[in-house]
């Protein structure tokens, strides 16, 4: 075609458009209503304890978690060692939890909510400031096991998992809030975290190299009432991404819109050496998931590595 053709046709093209009132949009109009509101880190499973050096380890994934800038963590549970065993006396539970404040104390300055892990209780101590989940809530400055709030246009909703009964699932009560508390978000994208994960396949993936199916998954890598939840997301599209951690395994599941993100743990293989030689469980190394939240209700999350 000639130059003198092509430019013709431009001029057409834009008369065209002129005439009939047509506005071509900017890209840049689809990216201001992607508009990134909250950087959030998501740590689990630290088990923190004194042995094994953990205390400093974990201080050095705290120091990544500042340069990153986020705007919160989020705790996924399991925050000490086990003070859930028969022998476990409260002389240890108060030393577990020194280690804790000890950590934390480095991130004081970005706001963090935690959830409830099954190691975190202690169930020796009946009648006790530090006994059962009361003792948690205490030691985390939590006035609930389970709550949610809003940030920046996103509503966060943290559950308890640890089921009197049946590990892995709601009670009642906690459900119903849970219902209630979703219909009330108004349409707001949400972050759902948890301990033990609603949806994954590390049931399958953390088992033995030569097992042979069929696999058993249990209420502690699938929360037992799944399909309840995923009947209520079916209702409420503004469901976005369910966080969870107590396998110590990096997972992600993407169903019918919504992403269940399993991330692994801080401490890895409980800060021993692990299936690596270092601290991997199987393989999982240690580390922290960053997640990146849009104002359109989109999000995008990196897992970091903080040990060489």
């Amino acid at each position: 075609m000639k130059r003198r053709d092509l430019i013709k046709k431009i001029g057409l093209a834009t008369g065209a458009a002129a005439l009939s009132n047509v506005v071509v949009a900017s890209p840049l109009n689809s990216e201001q209503k992607k508009k990134k509101v909250l950087k959030i880190a998501h740590i689990t499973d630290v088990h923190i304890r004194p042995e094994y050096n953990a205390v400093a380890r974990f201080k050095k994934c705290l120091e990544m978690i500042k340069k990153d800038k986020v705007d919160l963590i989020l705790n996924g549970g399991d925050s000490i060692y086990a003070a859930d065993y028969d022998n476990i006396k409260k002389e240890r539970v108060v030393e577990l939890w020194n280690c804790w404040k000890d950590s934390i104390s480095l991130v004081n300055e970005i706001s963090m909510y935690s959830v409830l892990g099954n190691h975190d209780m202690w169930w020796q101590g009946k009648g006790d400031e530090l006994f059962g989940k009361p003792g948690v809530l205490k030691m985390l400055g939590l006035k609930n096991s389970y709550y949610s709030f809003d940030k920046n246009g996103w509503h966060f909703i943290m559950l308890d998992s640890n089921h009197p009964k049946t590990p892995g699932m709601l009670d009642e009560e906690q459900w119903n809030w849970f219902v209630q508390d979703v219909q009330a978000s108004n349409g707001k994208p949400t972050l759902i975290m948890s301990h033990y994960p609603l949806l994954s396949c590390t049931g399958i993936t953390d088992n033995k190299p030569d097992f042979i199916g069929p696999f058993k998954v249990s209420g502690s890598y699938n929360h037992l009432d799944i399909m309840k939840f995923i009947d209520v997301f079916n209702k409420n599209k503004n469901i976005k991404v369910c966080l969870s951690g107590h396998i110590h395994l990096l997972d992600k599941v993407w169903y019918n819109d919504v992403s269940y993100l399993c991330n692994g743990a801080a401490s890895g293989f409980w800060w021993e050496p692990g299936d690596d030689g270092k601290s991997s469980y199987k393989q999982t190394v240690p580390g922290y998931s960053l997640l990146n939240l849009y104002s359109d209700g989109s999000f995008d999350d990196e897992y970091v590595k903080y040990e060489a």
